[in-house]
């Protein structure tokens, strides 16, 4: 698979799908993708969307669409707002940011999923967006897309649902009999999905969707300028180049996979999502890991519920003994997205995992070092504006030119 999907990327490596007249066969691969993708997601001959460079931009370029729109239908708003549960992931934050909007979070249930009558207690005149998430990130569970759907219909506001992370993991895990929410098109308020098909659609990094119901909302994501001497100019992404290695990759992907090789890829990281579920939620009660919620897919996170065991100090121990631990705040838990590289390992993973905890559970001093520390000492800090003033610094360190 990844043989053949290198010889098309390299096939267009220097073609650019900017001008879409140029390059035909480059917008028929992209149309492709984008029929085989709405399908996917429940769509019916109406659904359309546009290829991006990966699931930021995809989000960007949604909230973009729904400030345009609300722009033409509502000039009246003058403070656009989103409302979102706070367990969305922060592009949107990133794009409200870079588009002038404002973001109001709202809670999550003891579930983890999104709390909808808070949602609904969130709306104002100005608010011009509903988004949820399929799955979230943070723990994998999928948001009551259903409950928002009924929302969005009922105050007319457009509804997205971000699933980047789940995308093409979803569809092929509910044909597989787990039981999973509806997220997709079949909920009739949803309006536009987002969905990387460099994650679990199995193709190079640099290759994402984003759908819409149908062209009318579309039309709000493209850019145009007609007073340019160069010529009339028109652009659907935010980048203006658009490499076709990437196109033509994500199309030979979906082709050669097909339903049948979804299907069987997802069952395969599913058995392994099982067995580690499993394996931890076995582990002795008296350990005190747990699995947060009820995640639908290929990622989950583990929690701890015995108070003398310090899930980031777990995490810190892991990476002594060679594991890369994704650490989560609010509450601290560490991440997992399951691969296909982590057959192999899934017994070992168990019993560092396990050992591990015993070693924290029996040392709480560790709590006090290392990542742990670090969490717990940002915790406790009341100006999270400090937060972010060192992350820049942080960010600014590391990409020093030397």
């Amino acid at each position: 698979h990844d043989a053949l999907v290198k010889e098309a990327h390299h096939a267009f490596l220097h073609e650019n799908a900017l001008n879409p007249m140029i390059f035909p066969s480059l917008r028929k691969m992209e149309t492709e993708i984008l029929s085989m993708s709405a399908d996917m997601l429940n769509g019916d001959e109406e659904a359309c969307g546009f290829l991006t460079s990966g699931g930021t931009e995809s989000v960007l370029m949604a909230v973009k669409t729904y400030r345009d729109r609300a722009q033409k239908l509502f000039p009246h708003i003058k403070n656009p707002e989103i409302v979102t549960p706070i367990t969305v992931h922060p592009v949107i934050e990133k794009a409200a940011h870079y588009f002038g909007l404002s973001i109001t979070r709202t809670p999550i249930g003891p579930d983890f999923r999104a709390n909808v009558k808070a949602m609904e207690r969130a709306i104002t005149s100005n608010t011009i967006l509903l988004v949820g998430s399929a799955p979230q990130f943070c723990h994998g569970i999928v948001d009551d897309i259903e409950a928002m759907s009924d929302l969005a219909l009922q105050t007319g506001l457009p509804l997205h649902v971000d699933a980047c992370f789940g995308g093409f993991m979803l569809p092929w895990v509910e044909k597989l009999g787990y039981e999973v929410p509806k997220w997709d098109f079949r909920c009739p308020g949803v309006t536009s999905i987002s969905a990387d098909i460099h994650k679990y659609g199995y193709t190079v990094k640099g290759s994402s969707v984003v759908v819409y119901r149908n062209a009318e909302l579309r039309k709000y994501q493209i850019f145009v300028y007609a007073e340019w001497p160069g010529g009339l100019y028109g652009s659907p992404s935010m980048a203006g180049t658009r490499g076709g290695g990437n196109i033509a990759a994500s199309w030979v992907c979906m082709r050669s996979l097909g339903k049948d090789g979804y299907m069987r890829k997802a069952k395969e990281l599913m058995d392994i999502t099982n067995k580690l579920k499993d394996g931890i939620n076995n582990i002795d009660v008296s350990i005190g890991l747990c699995i947060l919620g009820n995640p639908s897919m290929t990622g989950f996170s583990i929690g701890s519920n015995n108070p003398d065991v310090d899930i980031l100090a777990v995490a810190d121990a892991m990476e002594k003994k060679g594991w890369k631990i994704e650490r989560q705040q609010n509450p601290f838990c560490l991440h997992c997205s399951i691969l296909p590289h982590h057959a192999p390992v899934t017994d070992k993973l168990l019993d560092d995992l396990k050992n591990s905890t015993d070693e924290c559970r029996n040392n709480k001093s560790l709590s006090k070092s290392g990542t742990a520390g670090v969490y717990g000492m940002m915790a406790s800090i009341p100006d999270k504006g400090l937060i972010s003033d060192f992350i820049v610094e942080f960010f600014s360190e590391v990409y020093k030119c030397k």
